[in-house]
């Protein structure tokens, strides 16, 4: 092949790529087609799964995951198997989990005790295989995905310590607040400070934007909150995917600008891609303004509020957040404002005033693929009923502030299966209470007959699916407070075989960034209920939703995710693109792309601290104790049958619960309440319909979580 050949040949390779572009779109389409046609053929009473299945041109296992009720009794054995081999047969993988994981031999934790009263008992409902996320799509057909081990011996005892002179410590500078203006794209409605400004915009790119802002104010503007408008979204039609838009708008010609670069110690630089909250930074070409284009749906859902309510909403967040920090400057993101508060707590004196060390970059990998985060599950019908009586949703207020009293700290200690083992029951029970991270081999009891505990990997990347078929054995990672549950819950002790461990010793890193905050929310709470102005009521409200957002984000900083880099090539130049990275989107002049970069020298990375709270708030869903009320409240605590999903911090039902409530940090609070019969929904879209139906049904005062 010579030079004009292969020209010719990357040219084909192009139109090829944008042929398959187009193509998945409509296969996209027709797929959900097909799984509509499934379902409809699963409701006729003598359909079997083996005969759509050469149909749909699908396994019998992607039918059955589609439609519950087809399964068929050898498609549950997987989850059935019993959790050693018979002595007499050869050592066989457990199908739930990867050969690696279960040759380890096992150390059974003791069976815990428990106070909490059993909820009403029914009959055994039939099994069914355990669902898969809320997500409306059918999980792929594939073995679970493994789960990664610590290796034996003294390469896995390496990982247990931390980053060499990566430390966080508190800051020694002041934070500088950025000019901020709050503009709807759909009224040209721009507020800065108590100014409001009517915009003519010629359309709502990113170039007009920037030119009629700048021509208003002409100097200072360094972040503009777009309110409402979703200008990003305004080609959507031209795309197959929402990313596709946004990236096309963000990297639309803008001139007299340039994407941003960053400046002095601001790494923030570059667009950030997202369906619906991008971040846009931009400098001009003569490099004197920088300013950013983000959503303020990044802190609150504002339901029509005008600028100025939104406005008026910061004002009074950066106010309350005042009496607590002298320093605290409201930032771009929740996340970026929850993180930098944290290190303005960070002790200079006592046991940590050298600052909380960051685990080495195995262990943080470790966490990362083993500890998910808020628990999404729809369960269906045979194992609730096709018509429910109705749909009640109970919602935590506040929930991760529930979970921040105790946290991992210091250097962590591996406990194997053998050390375990070697300990007495009082010290294994002390360990399983404090904050540990556990390779475990769970077996759901035979008599079960309620929703699953521990969460387990399912097909997907970061699934998760929560057993809970009778005789199920499974091999996973979970948290302490999630193990505790499975030892202890109202109902009857699960068999936990512990494989590995990490264990840290107790500590309270966050108590006092997380009291501040409550003390915050309440303050602000208060205003909005006690506040006789209507809009300056709406402004608290939605202030104390961005404190929850400055918590609930910051907390999830802390795992910090492997990174990925976006970014834009010319078509032109399409040969600089670099050769790890994976095209997202593309028009006629540019080319959108992303990479990893693992894991960055962040002083600031403490996934530990992210995956206890978790832990703690997917325990929560299940059982809670409310000790001044001496009763318990969450999901183990109503009948058999009566769960229809679970949504992070949500439980949806089909019996109202006599929960307190008494609008404190994880309190369940009735959020929805629709009245049957309502059919039970079947994915992600028809709960979300049926929860606005009850939320909108619900009397509003019931109040907000």
């Amino acid at each position: 092949m010579d030079a004009q050949s292969y020209s010719a040949a990357l040219a084909d390779l192009r139109t090829v790529r944008d042929q398959i572009k187009r193509t998945r779109a409509v296969l996209a389409k027709q797929e959900a087609d097909r799984d509509k046609l499934i379902i409809q053929l699963a409701s006729y009473a003598k359909a079997k799964a083996e005969r759509i299945a050469p149909a749909a041109g699908l396994s019998v296992a992607h039918i059955v995951t589609l439609a519950p009720a087809l399964a068929l009794d050898r498609l549950t054995t997987a989850e059935t198997a019993p959790s050693h081999p018979e002595p007499d047969l050869p050592a066989t993988a457990d199908a739930e989990s990867p050969p690696h994981l279960t040759a380890r031999t096992g150390a059974v934790a003791p069976a815990m005790t428990t106070t909490a009263p059993a909820p009403p008992m029914a009959a055994a409902l039939p099994a069914a295989p355990a669902e898969g996320p809320v997500s409306g799509k059918p999980q792929a057909p594939d073995a679970p995905r493994a789960l990664p081990s610590i290796p034996e011996g003294a390469a896995g005892n390496s990982w247990f310590t931390h980053t060499p002179n990566l430390l966080s410590t508190p800051p020694n500078f002041t934070q500088q607040a950025r000019t901020t203006v709050f503009l709807d794209t759909d009224t040209g409605v721009l507020v800065h400070r108590s100014q409001t400004y009517r915009l003519d915009l010629a359309n709502t790119s990113v170039a007009a934007i920037l030119t009629a802002v700048f021509h208003i104010l002409p100097e200072g503007t360094e972040r503009i909150y777009i309110t409402a408008g979703d200008p990003w979204h305004r080609d959507a039609d031209r795309y197959p995917y929402l990313r596709d838009a946004v990236a096309a708008w963000l990297n639309a010609p803008t001139p007299g600008w340039r994407t941003d670069t960053g400046r002095g110690k601001d790494r923030m630089a570059g667009h950030f891609v997202h369906a619906r909250h991008p971040v846009g930074r931009y400098q001009r070409e003569d490099g004197d303004s920088h300013v950013e284009i983000r959503s303020v749906g990044e802190w609150f859902d504002t339901g029509g509020d005008d600028p100025a309510t939104v406005r008026d909403a910061f004002v009074l967040l950066w106010q309350a957040l005042r009496r607590h920090w002298t320093d605290a400057v409201v930032m771009g993101s929740p996340s970026q404002t929850g993180r930098d508060l944290w290190t303005r707590t960070i002790p200079t004196r006592g046991q940590h005033a050298e600052g909380f060390p960051v685990l080495s970059e195995e262990l943080r990998g470790l966490l990362h693929a083993t500890a998910g985060q808020g628990r999404n599950e729809l369960i269906l019908p045979p194992r609730v009923p096709e018509q429910l009586p109705q749909l009640v949703e109970y919602d935590r207020t506040f929930a991760y502030a529930k979970h921040t009293w105790k946290s991992p700290v210091g250097t962590p200690r591996r406990i194997t299966a053998a050390t375990f083992a070697s300990w007495s029951e009082k010290e294994q029970t002390r360990a399983l209470y404090g904050c540990g991270h556990w390779q475990v081999r769970a077996t759901v009891p035979d008599t079960w007959n309620h929703v699953g505990i521990l969460p387990a990997p399912a097909p997907g990347d970061r699934a998760w699916h929560y057993p809970a078929t009778p005789g199920a054995t499974f091999t996973t990672w979970a948290g302490g407070p999630e193990i505790h549950t499975a030892l202890t819950n109202p109902l009857t002790p699960w068999k936990i075989e512990i494989l590995d461990g990490i264990l840290w010793e107790d500590g309270k890193p966050l108590e006092d960034w997380a009291k501040k905050l409550k003390e915050t929310w309440t303050n602000l709470s208060a205003q909005a209920h006690f506040q006789g102005d209507a809009q300056q009521a709406r402004a608290a409200h939605l202030a104390s939703r961005a404190v929850r957002a400055i918590l609930l984000y910051g907390i999830g900083s802390f795992a910090q995710r492997p990174r990925m880099v976006t970014g834009t090539t010319p078509r032109t130049l399409e040969r600089d693109i670099p050769p790890d990275a994976e095209i997202i989107g593309f028009d006629d002049e540019q080319i959108t792309w992303q990479k990893p970069t693992g894991f960055s020298r962040d002083p600031n990375a403490h996934p530990e601290w992210a995956a206890a709270i978790w832990s703690g708030a997917r325990a929560a869903l299940l059982t809670q104790r409310h000790r001044d009320d001496n009763t318990y409240a969450g999901a183990l605590h109503t009948e058999p049958g009566s769960v229809v999903a679970f949504r992070t911090d949500a439980l949806y039902l089909t019996q109202p619960q006599a929960w307190p409530h008494h609008h404190q940090p994880g309190d369940y609070l009735l959020k929805g309440h629709l009245t049957g019969p309502v059919a039970a929904p079947t994915t992600e879209a028809e709960l979300l319909t049926l929860r606005d139906a009850g939320r909108t049904a619900l009397t509003p005062s019931a109040g907000e979580a």
